[in-house]
């Protein structure tokens, strides 16, 4: 058998060979079938079942192999793509079927779109109620261990295109200080806004909850403080932060919340109104609550920012004193002159002994006289300076916030002459609820 291989290798025009049972069979000339060719110049036959050796060039073995390797190369990228093409197929089906469970996204502000039966699956059917206010109830829920608090709008409302409209415009809003809108809920005529939870509830739980035998815990002055300043950063951040101005218009402790480190952020925008930068005043029906509206706004003047920060004078008296000033005259005081009961009015009082550097007589008497009395001092510089009925002596909130950080002082305030004026020698019936 080698003897006949190496006949064929020696001679140039040999194309193929056998080795049948007659010999070595060598083919120089066509090979015209398995059968019958020629050898040596003559028919010779192949006996059947016997192997054919065929010479070939090893150009034709080379394109022989890559051919070979291209077409492996073809199949594998096929298969490759094959099983990609089919992998997304189902990651497209399993992401239908997650988003038909859960919710939607909407584009505008990262904003989410409840479904109605996901806010009552997550709030047990509304059954745990954490709050309620002049425009609807809040409700806390649960959403893939994500405490939430679900408010439920009530009355009538806008349409949905004017309240999605509203919620984006909120929704873009982001500062440590003011609480984080999650998502909304169209449902009918059902609106729901979502929020971030805020574990210890609002300010005034804390701040009157005490006095009136209710839940909360005590405040210590320097809690008291950084919830001041950190208000004023918030409302500073509405005013001059965002790209339109926004006026919250119902700045009160019930509408400050307070996280699992007692830090504020202010909450409820029901009443915001937004106004542009080519704008200084925007005309609107009276708003807010009374006890905490400045007294021009309700003769219908229009509005500035500068009714949140009358309303911040209010509240930050309220932090100073531990008193409401707006139930039923609980900051008001009995004093005698010429044997006749007249009103003290506490941001008259305050004023006054600010003035005459008594402050530490203003403190909140669960305190026990525990205070920075400079801090004490400053909070009640601001306080008011921030109630004067002329808006345009009192400072924005980003002044505010400086003068509270020790950065800006001003001199004394003036005495607010009509608040003086409204209840100076007012018999003790008088009802200052409405200021």
């Amino acid at each position: 058998m080698a003897e006949c291989s190496e006949a064929c290798l020696s001679n140039c025009s040999c194309f193929a060979y056998a080795y049948a049972g007659q010999g070595c069979l060598v083919w120089t000339d066509r090979l015209l079938n398995a059968k019958l060719g020629q050898s040596n110049g003559g028919t010779t036959a192949a006996s059947d079942g016997e192997t054919l050796y065929l010479r070939l060039a090893a150009s034709e073995m080379t394109r022989s192999a890559r051919s070979n390797r291209r077409r492996r190369a073809i199949i594998g990228v096929a298969i490759a793509a094959g099983t990609a093409a089919a992998a997304a197929v189902l990651v497209m089906v399993a992401l239908m079927m997650r988003r038909s469970r859960t919710n939607n996204v909407v584009q505008d502000g990262g904003l989410v779109a409840f479904r109605y039966r996901d806010l009552r699956s997550a709030t047990k059917n509304f059954s745990e109620k954490i709050g309620e206010g002049g425009f609807g109830s809040v409700f806390k829920g649960q959403l893939r261990d994500t405490d939430i608090a679900v408010k439920r709008l009530d009355g009538s409302f806008q349409g949905e295109k004017q309240f999605r409209a509203g919620v984006s415009s909120i929704g873009v809003v982001r500062h440590v200080n003011l609480v984080k809108l999650i998502g909304f809920c169209c449902d009918g005529d059902g609106r729901f806004l979502v929020y971030e939870h805020m574990p210890n509830r609002s300010l005034n739980i804390h701040l009157f909850g005490q006095s009136d035998g209710g839940g909360g815990v005590f405040l210590d002055w320097s809690t008291r403080y950084q919830i001041a300043v950190g208000v004023a950063r918030g409302l500073a951040y509405l005013h001059e932060g965002c790209r339109d101005r926004i006026i919250h218009c119902d700045v009160k402790p019930q509408n400050i919340l307070l996280d699992v480190s007692l830090r504020p952020k202010i909450a409820d925008f029901g009443m915001a109104k937004f106004v542009g930068r080519d704008f200084s005043r925007a005309l609107t029906t009276m708003r807010g609550t009374m006890g905490y509206l400045e007294p021009e706004w309700i003769s219908g003047t229009p509005i500035t920012p500068k009714v949140d920060v009358y309303s911040y004078g209010m509240v930050l008296l309220e932090l100073v004193s531990g008193r409401r000033n707006s139930s039923g005259g609980s900051w008001t005081w009995t004093t005698h002159a010429d044997d006749d009961q007249v009103v003290d009015y506490f941001p008259v009082r305050a004023s006054r002994k600010l003035a005459a550097g008594e402050v530490r007589s203003l403190l909140d008497e669960s305190l026990c006289g525990e205070a920075e009395l400079k801090e004490v001092e400053r909070a009640c510089k601001v306080a008011c300076w921030c109630i004067q009925e002329d808006e345009a002596v009192r400072p924005a909130m980003g002044q505010v916030v400086q003068i509270l950080e020790g950065v800006l002082d001003r001199e004394m305030p003036p005495l607010p002459r009509l608040l003086e004026a409204i209840f100076a020698g007012r018999p003790r019936s008088v009802d200052t609820s409405i200021f």
